[in-house]
């Protein structure tokens, strides 16, 4: 299956919920209804109300502008500015040190050791040799979930025991990444909820000891997302951006929602890409986030 028809396949729960495809089958031009109509779907997509607004002002300026007359007409135009609207950066992971650096942050739940491995596999895949750090040192268990994914994937791991300092665990980390020569170094951290500040301080520790022990080190910050979350995923974001300089999104469970439109709502409201998407629980199923195929899978072939 290939990288659209995974993101079809994952999208079918928020496609259903959108009916995009029934809306423009029924346009009209001059119809204030569909504009009622399509600004009500988005929502219910989990856009938000303010991106939503502004697709729909957006949309009528370009029918007015090109005139559309069909529906077809009409359909690739909110295409174009949907596609438009997912230009907040490049998606594409910068690695181009060696070392570079994947800081993974997220709150407990959102798959963030599962996606790390998958990660890891992909790096693998492509010739890099992968050094994991298990910088999550709270939670029970975390560095032994971590050691499973280092094992499948191929990869190095460097651990501590359960509690110990998090921060030294990534000096370690780091160290042995370039003691090893190793191509990346994905970090994992404790599932810090955004609301405790002594856990906040501890991942701005983390990233201070990035920027020490690698100042010419490309370092990505990526945040994983819970799709099915929504909204609340958004709070999440503000505050980890603030200590950790979030460089882009992991989504995982689209599959599991019908609220996918909540990608836009990233893009729009914290300005920052999407990197990549989880549609499943397989190991290929985190899939590099290409925006065009994303808007297409919102509509039925």
């Amino acid at each position: 299956m290939g990288f659209f028809d995974k993101i079809f396949s994952g999208l079918s729960k928020t496609r259903s919920n959108l009916e995009l495809e029934e809306l423009f089958q029924g346009y009209q031009p001059d119809s204030e209804d569909f504009y009622e109509e399509l600004e009500e779907l988005l929502v219910i997509s989990d856009m938000g109300a303010e991106t939503a607004e502004k697709v729909v002002a957006a949309m009528r300026k370009l029918t007015w502008e090109r005139r559309f007359r069909k529906g077809s007409e009409a359909r690739e135009g909110l295409i174009e500015l949907l596609c438009k609207m997912l230009e907040a950066g490049d998606p594409a992971l910068k690695l181009d040190t060696k070392p570079s650096v994947i800081l993974m942050t997220g709150v407990n739940g959102v798959g963030k050791t599962t996606t790390i491995g998958k990660l890891a596999h992909q790096l693998k895949n492509q010739g890099k040799k992968v050094l994991l750090c298990a910088g999550d040192t709270f939670r029970a268990a975390a560095a032994e979930q971590l050691a499973v994914w280092a094992e499948r994937s191929g990869a190095d791991l460097v651990r501590h025991e359960e509690g110990s300092d998090p921060a030294a665990v990534v000096f370690d980390g780091l160290n042995a990444a370039k003691a090893r020569g190793a191509d990346v170094v994905l970090i994992d951290t404790a599932g810090r909820l955004h609301n405790k500040q002594n856990l906040m301080n501890e991942l701005a520790k983390i990233r201070r000891i990035i920027g020490r022990e690698l100042p010419e080190a490309d370092v990505e910050s990526l945040m994983v997302l819970d799709a099915t979350t929504g909204q609340n995923g958004l709070i999440q974001a503000r505050q980890f951006l603030e200590v950790s300089g979030v460089t882009g999104i992991i989504l995982t469970k689209l599959d599991g929602t019908a609220k996918g439109g909540i990608v836009f709502a990233i893009s729009q409201e914290l300005k920052l890409p999407v990197k990549y998407v989880g549609v499943g629980e397989g190991m290929e199923d985190l899939l590099p986030f290409d925006a065009r195929d994303f808007v297409q899978a919102l509509f039925k072939a």
